[in-house]
């Protein structure tokens, strides 16, 4: 049973959406001080640069003093309120003597790129920094996400997808405009900003539905799982035995969950529990934990695919050793074991890179995964017999023997004729086994017995009236019809 609090806590989540928000963390803005050279933001005896060739839209909050600007040539500002530049004559007395100060290029910033991505579950999580760790694949916007450019910002991002026309999620929101219908969004994208903010041969596109399963849905990443993972770096793992969750790019040291639900399992309420019951500690406070709906592929005796089956993956991550991940994984089984019926979870197991694991289920799968194993294997036997009966299915025929070679002694031997095929006897219905009751062979007297050819000479004839002559070449038959002595080449 639930304790009251998890009650009570359980029936303050139901309804919560399950759509996550995915923020764009780069921006073009003019007061980021990592957007410049120098790592500072320009002031009043410096001379402001930006890259000549390359497109860039820019956002000013607020007003500033330059010695000189020069600008690219195509570009554009964006003044909030109140902002602008005004140019400072002489020294300015807080500024010191001025230097360049270049406005670093933005061109190559990757839509792909999962570093450059943060994800929450609610907008108000995103402006607390309460942000979600998610495997590579779920760090960049899935189908069914919000994607949110932050409100007083301007940003550069290539949108090119090596598997994809477009880029499908489920809304996008720039300068504080929240953009539902993709004609709409498609106009903003025409317009100078839109050019400037988004390039790259495949456009986002708006107005796919949200998730609509409470047990979660597929991201739609994995089609670009290759494109995602050439922006991921992989550092060295000090770990004995390293984890390959389903969509990271990378081998990990921790744990991995894996959750069997029922349809009455949700899975933002779930990520919501975790979240209360155990991240919130203190203890827990270095883990980073991420959570998602994964399809795995099912095969038989661990060899024959036949499909694939939904599970929820909870990847927990501690540093590279997982010692303390392997310790929250326990926790975890040990709740969704006992308390699993309260909120539609059938089995949970777990597998730790310090070597532990949890594999609550797996004899009984290994066990019906081989008896499955051994019923096809009887049936493929069975009906190749059924097939080679009825003719359908011919064995192959041994190879006939190459004949004894001539001795100068003796005369050579008749080379020993092909063993019948198998299909031959199945195909004569009146033909029982060999050497069974209904056995028609029979000797040859030659070929079987050829020591009596001499002592029985009679056997064959000689003389010109009988049909057979035997010579030391061979048996000649003698057709009665030909008559050699009329016959006349010459003619």
């Amino acid at each position: 049973m639930l304790k009251t609090s998890d009650l009570l806590l359980l029936l303050c989540l139901v309804g919560a959406s399950s759509a996550l928000y995915k923020q764009w963390i780069p921006d073009t803005n003019y007061e980021n001080k990592t957007n410049w050279d120098k790592g500072d933001v320009p002031c009043g005896s410096d001379t402001v640069q930006f890259p000549a060739q390359r497109k860039v839209s820019v956002f000013v909050e607020t007003s500033h003093a330059v010695r000189e600007m020069r600008l690219p040539v195509d570009g554009e500002f964006i003044l909030n309120s109140g902002a602008g530049f005004y140019v400072v004559s002489g020294q300015d007395p807080g500024c010191g003597p001025g230097v360049p100060a270049k406005f670093k290029d933005s061109e190559s910033l990757e839509w792909f790129d999962p570093a450059l991505w943060q994800a929450a579950a609610t907008l108000d999580d995103l402006q607390k920094g309460q942000v979600l760790f998610s495997v590579h694949e779920e760090s960049v916007p899935c189908q069914h996400d919000d994607v949110v450019f932050k409100e007083l910002s301007s940003f550069r991002v290539h949108t090119t997808s090596t598997s994809q026309a477009s880029i499908p999620v489920k809304s996008v929101s720039v300068l504080g405009k929240k953009f539902v219908s993709n004609s709409e969004f498609s106009q903003y994208l025409g317009s100078r900003s839109g050019r400037l903010q988004f390039h790259g041969s495949s456009p986002v596109t708006v107005g796919n539905s949200g998730c609509g399963d409470p047990t979660g849905c597929d991201c739609g990443n994995s089609a670009n799982h290759k494109q995602i993972c050439r922006a991921v770096k992989c550092g060295s793992l000090s770990c004995k035995t390293p984890l390959s969750p389903v969509g990271h790019c990378c081998d990990v040291c921790g744990a991995i969950i894996t959750v069997k639900f029922s349809t009455t399992f949700n899975l933002q309420n779930y990520r919501q529990r975790i979240h209360h019951l155990f991240l919130i500690n203190p203890e827990y406070k270095s883990i980073q934990l991420g959570m998602s709906k994964v399809f795995k592929s099912q095969k038989l005796i661990g060899i024959i695919p036949f499909g694939t089956t939904p599970e929820i993956q909870v990847v927990v991550l501690d540093g590279d050793k997982g010692t303390l991940a392997e310790s929250l994984a326990w926790d975890i089984v040990q709740d969704a074991r006992t308390q699993g019926a309260t909120i539609g979870i059938t089995g949970a197991e777990f597998q730790a890179s310090s070597g532990g694991s949890s594999q609550s289920g797996s004899n009984a799968g290994v066990v019906v995964g081989a008896v499955f194993g051994v019923l096809i294997l009887i049936s493929l036997v069975v009906v190749l017999v059924v097939l080679v009966r009825r003719g359908f299915v011919h064995l192959p025929q041994m190879p006939s023997m190459p004949s004894m070679p001539s001795m100068p002694s003796m005369p050579s031997m008749p080379s020993m004729p092909s063993m019948p095929s198998l299909s031959r006897f199945k195909r004569n219905s009146d033909i029982g086994e060999l050497g069974g009751a209904i056995d028609h062979g029979y000797d040859n007297p030659m070929f079987d017995r050829p020591h009596l050819m001499p002592e029985i000479p009679g056997l064959y004839g000689n003389g010109a009236n009988s049909p057979i002559s035997m010579t030391q070449t061979g048996v000649h038959f003698v057709n009665p019809a030909y008559d050699e002595n009329e016959t006349d080449f010459n003619a």
